[in-house]
């Protein structure tokens, strides 16, 4: 969520529009109170959190599983293989 003043809003309005049809929620404010709020139509957030969550089970599906004792291990090396990399890698450039 992004905060905006007022007459940035009416500046870039058509900009902004973009980015809620993207998304994301921006805040307009007035003096550094919020008075309204752009938020994408329902509908459309339910399609991307929908995609969201499908795309979220397929990198699921070709991750190894992690136990609690594996997580730092994981963040600072190469605990991941390569194979596995490769088919992530794969996979996010077909989505």
């Amino acid at each position: 969520m992004r905060e905006i003043s007022a007459s940035e809003a009416k500046t870039h309005l058509p900009r902004l529009f973009g980015d809620v049809e993207r998304g994301e929620t921006i805040v307009i404010t007035r003096h550094r109170q919020p008075i309204a709020r752009l938020i994408p139509e329902e509908s459309k957030r339910r399609e991307d959190t929908a995609r969201d969550l499908s795309d979220l089970d397929e990198l699921r599906k070709i991750m190894p599983r992690l136990g609690i004792d594996d997580i730092p291990l994981a963040r600072h090396s190469s605990f991941v293989d390569a194979s596995v990399a490769a088919a992530r890698a794969e996979h996010l450039i077909l989505v």
